[in-house]
């Protein structure tokens, strides 16, 4: 029952599919974050056939990955989008503990948001154009590693209350390397003419999403379900422009 809980709450939390919730908890939130890559291949199989539909009926390159990019919003309801937007507004803000806390709760968004989701749905749109469709699940594949690794235990949730205090800690560290590891192998399909530069294409994102992380920590005191979602979005994002680089 806790891994069907934990599964279900993994597709819910990260994706709009009608799945019926199950129980929510600490031990199911473990589960749902650990299982988030799958989510994400999942989700990147799902964009992967609509932008190869819209190549087989000869759609412009750049239309056929920006309706693969808006998407990718709908399908997860625009939440990392909002989370990334959130994030990058409190950091740019340059205070920290419960102010910057505050400036993540307001509804609004500030001009470092509404620069951070223009360029991330510039830059994730741009790279789709020419790349593989087997990219795109490991990019989204990859992107969703990132939920794990920023709730490995060790991590402190920066507030008592939320997303962030439910999930925060609930992942063991070798589930972590074994969801990189498994992506990062996956990745060889995405660059077959050059084996090397999916994985490493997958590691630098996870390095800067680890990165973000640290700095999340030590601005707000811990992870919030924004942060989360930047992540997630981080890590996508780096992971489709490591996968362009020719």
């Amino acid at each position: 029952m806790r891994l069907a809980d934990g599964l279900r709450l993994s597709i819910t939390t990260l994706t709009v599919l009608p799945v019926r919730a199950g129980r929510i908890d600490r031990p199911a939130a473990a589960v749902a974050m650990s299982a988030a890559p799958a989510v994400g291949a999942l989700l990147g199989a799902m964009l992967a056939a609509i932008l190869w539909l819209l190549r087989e009926a000869h759609a412009p390159a750049l239309l056929a990955a920006a309706v693969t990019v808006a998407a990718a919003a709908l399908l997860t309801r625009g939440m990392h989008l909002d989370g990334l937007a959130d994030t990058t507004d409190a950091l740019g803000s340059y205070r920290r503990g419960e102010a910057a806390l505050e400036i993540m709760k307001k509804s609004d968004i500030g001009p470092f948001g509404v620069a951070a989701i223009a360029l991330t749905l510039l830059i994730q749109a741009s790279a789709l154009t020419s790349l593989p469709v087997v990219a795109v699940v490991v990019a989204f594949a990859a992107g969703r590693v990132a939920v794990p690794l920023a709730c490995r235990r060790g991590v402190p949730a920066a507030r008592p209350e939320g997303l962030g205090a439910l999930v925060a800690g609930t992942v063991p560290v070798p589930v972590v390397v074994v969801g990189a590891v498994l992506v990062a192998g996956a990745a060889v399909a995405a660059t077959p003419s050059r084996p090397w530069q999916g994985p490493v294409a997958v590691v630098v994102s996870l390095l800067a999403v680890l990165a973000l992380v640290h700095h999340a920590v030590r601005r707000f005191g811990g992870i919030t379900g924004d942060v989360l979602g930047a992540a997630v979005e981080l890590a996508t994002t780096a992971t489709l422009v490591g996968l362009s680089l020719r």
